[in-house]
Order: C-alpha cells, then sequence, then structure tokens
C-alpha cells in the first residue's frame, strides 16, 4: 500500500468508526445479565471502591480507553485529548495500530502523547501479523518512541479479510507474540478487533505466557462493517458477508472467565454505559474498554474545516473541550458502576463477581454451549 494509501485508509477507519453507520447488527448480549437489587444495600455511593489491578498496576476505575486511531492530523489531536482524559481519571489508554508509524516514520507525532498526558499508563499498538515481520528490537524502538508502558497485540483476521487489499496470511502470530512475550520488558495484552476471544485461543496465548486479554466482542464497530463502506463490488459483499461475524462480548467474557480463570480479562466491544461495564465485571471481567463512544465525545462538536480543505484544526481551546468532554463521559461510567455496586450490595466494584445475577435469554445459550476446546 502507497504512504498516502494507508493514511487514507486511517481516516476513513476513524470517520466511519465514529459515525455509528459500522455498528454490528446483533447485540452484545450484557442485556442478558441481570444483576439482583438489594433493597437495604447499606452502602454510601461516595465511598464504593472502584480500584482494580490490571497490568501490574493499580488504576482508580475498573476502565480502560482502547485503541482507535494514528497516523492522521486529526488523529493526534484525539489521542492527546483521550490520553488526557484517561490520566486524569486514572484508567489505561490504548493507542491504535501504529502499522502507519513503522512504515511511514514521520507520521510517528500523531502517536506521541506524553506532552499532554505524562503520567497515563499507555498502551502501543501492533498487529500479530506485522509482528511476524518486525524483530524484538524494532518493536522495543517502537515502543520506546511513544514512551509505552505496555504493548497491546491486536488480532484482526476478519478485518483483514474484509479489507480491501487486506492480508491473507495468518501464519507465524502466535510465535510472534510468543517471542515478544518472552522478550520485551514489558506487559503484553493481546486484543482482537470486534469479533471477540474464544477459550481455545485464549489458552494458546496463556500457554505462551500472554497474561492479559481484551476480548473486544461482537456488538459495538464491526470492523468487517467499516471495511464493507470502504470496499466495493465483489469485495464489498464479500465484507457485508462478515459484518455480523463474531462472539457477542457477553459471552467472550463469560466463556473466558470460566476457561482460563487466570487470565486477566478487559472486556470492549459494545460497552456504551456504566451499568454495560458492570455487566462485563459481573461476568468476570477485570476493566471494561470503551472507543466509539468516547471518540464521539471527543469530536462533537468538531473544529470546523479550514478554508484550503484537509484535517481541521485544533487549538488550544478545542483540546481543553474534547479532554473535558470524554472525561465527562468517563466520569458517567464510573457513576453507573457506582450505582450497579451500591444497588446489589456489593462493597466495591471488584464485589461485582461475586454479586447474585440471572442470566436469560441467548446468553445463557451461548454460555450452555461452551467450546469444550
Amino acid at each position: 500500500m502507497s504512504d498516502g494509501g494507508i493514511t487514507k485508509r486511517k481516516a476513513d477507519h476513524l470517520a466511519i468508526a465514529a459515525s455509528g453507520e459500522a455498528n454490528f447488527e446483533r447485540s452484545t448480549l450484557l442485556g442478558d445479565v441481570h444483576l439482583v437489587h438489594a433493597a437495604l444495600p447499606e452502602r454510601a455511593f461516595d465511598e464504593v471502591d472502584l480500584t482494580t489491578s490490571l497490568f501490574g498496576r493499580t488504576f482508580r476505575a475498573p476502565l480502560m480507553v482502547t485503541g482507535m486511531t494514528g497516523g492522521t492530523p486529526e488523529a493526534r489531536a484525539i489521542n492527546r485529548m483521550l490520553a488526557s482524559a484517561a490520566e486524569s481519571a486514572g484508567v489505561p489508554f490504548g493507542l491504535g495500530s501504529q502499522r502507519a508509524m513503522v512504515e511511514r516514520p514521520e507520521t510517528a507525532a500523531t502517536y506521541e502523547v506524553r506532552d499532554a498526558a505524562p503520567g497515563v499508563f499507555l498502551c502501543a499498538n501492533l498487529g500479530a501479523i506485522q509482528l511476524a515481520g518486525m524483530s524484538t528490537a524494532l518493536v522495543s524502538d517502537t515502543l520506546r518512541r511513544v514512551d509505552a508502558n505496555a504493548l497491546c497485540v491486536h488480532l484482526n483476521a476478519a478485518q483483514e479479510l474484509a479489507q480491501p487489499g487486506g492480508d491473507r496470511d495468518f501464519r507465524g502470530a502466535l510465535a510472534a507474540i510468543a517471542r515478544v512475550t518472552r522478550e520485551l520488558a514489558l506487559p503484553v495484552i493481546v486484543k482482537e478487533t470486534g469479533c471477540g476471544i474464544s477459550p481455545a485461543t485464549a489458552r494458546a496465548l496463556r500457554d505462551v505466557g500472554v497474561r492479559s486479554l481484551d476480548v473486544s466482542g461482537a456488538g459495538g464497530t464491526s470492523w468487517t462493517a467499516v471495511e464493507a463502506h470502504r470496499a466495493a463490488g465483489d469485495e464489498r459483499a464479500r465484507a457485508r458477508e462478515l459484518w455480523n461475524w463474531g462472539i457477542p462480548t457477553a459471552a467472550a467474557v463469560a466463556w473466558l472467565a470460566a476457561a482460563v480463570p487466570d487470565l486477566e480479562i478487559v472486556a470492549s466491544g459494545g460497552i456504551r454505559s456504566g451499568l454495560d461495564a458492570a455487566h462485563a465485571l459481573a461476568l468476570g471481567a477485570r476493566a471494561a474498554g470503551v472507543a466509539q463512544p468516547i471518540l464521539r465525545a471527543v469530536q462533537a462538536p468538531a473544529p470546523p474545516l479550514p478554508a484550503s480543505g484537509g484535517a481541521p484544526r485544533f487549538t488550544a481551546d478545542d483540546f481543553e473541550a474534547g479532554r473535558d468532554r470524554a472525561r465527562a463521559f468517563l466520569d458517567r461510567l464510573c457513576d453507573g458502576i457506582r450505582t450497579a455496586v451500591v444497588l446489589t450490595g456489593a462493597a466495591s466494584a471488584r464485589g461485582l463477581a461475586i454479586v447474585p445475577r440471572v442470566i436469560t435469554g441467548e446468553l445463557r445459550d451461548w454460555i450452555a454451549q461452551r467450546p469444550a476446546t
């Protein structure tokens, strides 16, 4: 792909994902989780403990802003706003895929956020297939360039198969993950991109040393649908067929919590509210990840386009306003989690994993039919 091609693809991805026009047409199944009401909770809302342990650190809330963007001027502004909001909320922040940075070093600035968020726990982001073609030294250099605290390795076979000109050979990914997990001096988190992670995949990753997984399940943004919007002809038809492919977020979390309880699970994919996050925690997630809704928060209202065209120009006031909207969104999620904690009689967000619950509908079927291997 040409230099201009990858930049345009990143810009297209950002615009389509933020628009909501590539959402799954199926549910996360988080609505099939029903927490049992405690009419006498004996808890004070403001004293609810939201802290969680994740990636070897303690964070102020069981939330994560997951990777979305990079490689374009608008992406730089968005990453800095989101990183600053995550820092102030005391939660981790993930960059979007850094493939553009590796292939076009001049785009590195669009991923650099330390000037805006010097203390944020920052997760770099590289694709598993991309890792297979990179030395560990190059991976380390890429992480040092952005001063990352951890590496997220994304799995996106379905998106690549739906993408015009995408990868078609996925051999060597597990070996590459094993290598960087063994050789890097930083935590390695493996995440999907909207299709979920099965118990068999989770066990394979655990067996090569991975300790943290982001299920990124079906029900939020469909990246195969994003590619369907970008494709034409037969390629669009193939991508359209894969629009709803994947394991729903709630099912993926419930499966992994039962099959690989020694792994840290982040639940992303369609988390839209604090109650969604609480349901994911009740299923066994350590934290909930958010992407599209917080992206939309920082983008609305977006700065006007310059008269000459091109990317919008973000002023200092735009940055502060976007960061504040993102922080307000995270605060609303925290309030929703606190509410669920109080109304279930739990003592903390961690306690949601053991409160009484009822599972109904399609999620009950997924749990009952969890693959044995």
